[in-house]
């Protein structure tokens, strides 16, 4: 009875959240529409951004390169340009808001409606602008073929864990200029030490660990940040996301990643945050409020990232490429294989 009580609950939950998202479509303004151009097997990247405009330029090349076929973007209010940049890109369809990212669970009800209304039956990628996937075999095979053995798996969905790269020395330390690939200035990564647990009622997956709970939650790790993300997902209208990309319902999609060292096929997320950019977004959040559930109890936080921290210690790894973090045990080819192996 308590199994069936709890999967009634979940159902319950998954049907008010999709509500919520379908209700969400007031808060968006349609800017540019061009979304006729997305094909049956076309592959969609959604992201949800504020004043990201120095961050665009590269973020969509780099996705271009990968094999994203559309992006669909949502404003949130940005105020450097970020919206005029988008509506001159050729493959963007764009929605502006001005309303409250923390009131939509921060930006999740925005980003289920577009999923919803035009990822089903696609692959949709789901990531912020400061993330970059990496996966196996990137250098010579696209997201296309990526999906294509996904489904020869019977996969519906893949699972990445959010790895933070930083410079040596302060963040305030290093110059980047809009365009430029961030991984030439963030350089270096902490291999681990990360773990993983499942929580009870969702199944869903929390890996801890790493630099900024290194450097910012040392005294309370549990506070750390979540790590885990199903980024790549075949989308069904029934499934949404729960927790950033960090969770799903229906739950059974939980699954689909175990965290380092999983041996099915799964990703990287390179999280490019700690660019100097950082500390002004650090301030300006701090007063805005949107980002936390209970914000004020993570004003340390962002003041420490305001101090423009020094990340870099002895353990520190220099980023060098997905064979390296397969080797590390952070990312796994599966059964996946090219010709020349």
């Amino acid at each position: 009875m308590g199994r069936l009580w709890q999967n009634y609950r979940l159902r319950m939950l998954r049907r008010y959240l999709l509500w919520r998202a379908f209700r969400s479509r007031r808060d968006l303004r349609l800017v540019r529409d061009r979304t006729k151009s997305i094909a049956p097997k076309s592959i969609l990247c959604l992201c949800c951004v504020r004043n990201e405009a120095e961050r665009l330029p590269f973020f969509l090349a780099y996705y271009r390169r990968l094999g994203v076929d559309h992006f669909l973007f949502i404003d949130n209010d940005s105020t450097d340009g970020t919206p005029a940049f988008l509506q001159e890109q050729p493959d963007v369809s764009l929605w502006s808001t001005t309303a409250s990212y923390k009131a939509s669970r921060f930006g999740l009800d925005w980003t289920n409606r577009l999923l919803a209304r035009y990822g089903r039956g696609h692959w949709c990628l789901t990531v912020d602008a400061d993330e970059l996937l990496a996966y196996p075999f990137e250098e010579t095979r696209t997201l296309h073929d990526l999906v294509l053995h996904l489904e020869s798996e019977g996969a519906v969905a893949m699972g990445a864990l959010m790895l933070d790269l930083y410079p040596v020395g302060p963040i305030d330390g290093i110059s980047h200029e809009a365009g430029q690939d961030p991984r030439e200035v963030l350089t270096h990564f902490d291999p681990g030490p990360y773990r993983a647990q499942r929580q009870r009622r969702k199944r869903n997956l929390w890996v801890q660990g790493g630099a900024r709970e290194r450097m910012f939650f040392a005294q309370n790790p549990r506070r750390g940040p979540t790590l885990n993300k199903l980024p790549l997902v075949k989308w069904h209208w029934r499934y949404v996301y729960i927790n950033s990309t960090h969770a799903m319902l229906p739950k059974a999609l939980n699954f689909a990643y175990d965290g380092p060292g999983d041996s099915r096929l799964c990703g990287v997320l390179l999280h490019t945050k700690f660019l100097p950019v950082a500390i002004e977004k650090s301030r300006e959040e701090k007063s805005r409020k949107q980002h936390f559930g209970q914000p004020e109890a993570f004003d340390t936080y962002y003041d420490a990232v305001i101090a423009a921290p020094d990340f870099f210690y002895a353990g520190s790894v220099a980023y060098k490429d997905w064979r390296q973090l397969e080797a590390l045990g952070l990312l796994s080819r599966g059964s996946w294989m090219t010709d020349a192996d």
